[in-house]
């Protein structure tokens, strides 16, 4: 092994052995292999398998989130940034799925697996559509009492174009057009029609 064992070696490590061996066959030892040091050195940032397992779904699902961020600070409409913001939340996941399938399917796994990572990550996107709420109402765009719980329904909403368990609904070609019919529904009940 060259340099410093960290986190995030161990992690990078974690995710290139999922990768070849799967969620179910995957060990600390196979991580601990790869990074040619002994597994009591990945015990030492992770203090168990189910551990080094969250820390691996987190790292996927910030991944996700990280093309959202500038949606919910860019100063235009609000009703234009929500659309935004969903559309790239489906894509993201759509383009993960597409590019590297059972990379996809193993992280979805792991992710089921870790509740509460998953919990605090729809929490985090709840957050960040509850931020553009909020600033419609500032704007005066929307007719909204509570940005929060809009957020919250808006997201399940529209769970049909981001959860992963609906992956296998992602290559119907009538997907965009069934996504611009929900946002119409979910844009007049923000504008108050």
């Amino acid at each position: 092994m060259t340099g410093t064992l960290t986190a995030e070696r161990v992690l990078e490590a974690a995710e290139d052995t999922l990768r070849r061996f799967g969620p179910g066959k995957t060990t600390v030892v196979d991580v601990a292999r790869s990074l040619g040091v002994s597994h009591g050195s990945v015990y030492r940032h992770f203090p168990n398998k189910a551990a080094l397992r969250d820390a691996v779904a987190e790292r996927w699902l910030r991944r996700i989130c990280v093309p959202l961020h500038p949606v919910v600070t860019e100063d235009a409409p609000a009703t234009e940034r929500i659309r935004r913001w969903l559309r790239l939340l489906s894509t993201t996941k759509r383009d993960m799925a597409g590019h590297d399938p059972e990379l996809f399917a193993t992280y979805y796994g792991l992710a089921t697996e870790s509740r509460e990572v998953v919990s605090t990550h729809f929490e985090t996107l709840v957050g960040m559509l509850a931020r553009i709420v909020a600033d419609g109402v500032r704007r005066g765009e929307f007719a909204v009492d509570d940005p929060h719980g809009t957020a919250r329904a808006m997201l399940s909403a529209t769970t049909r174009f981001h959860h992963p368990a609906h992956a296998a609904e992602w290559d119907d070609p009538n997907l965009d057009r069934h996504f611009e019919e929900v946002w119409a529904l979910l844009r007049d009940g923000l504008e108050g029609r």
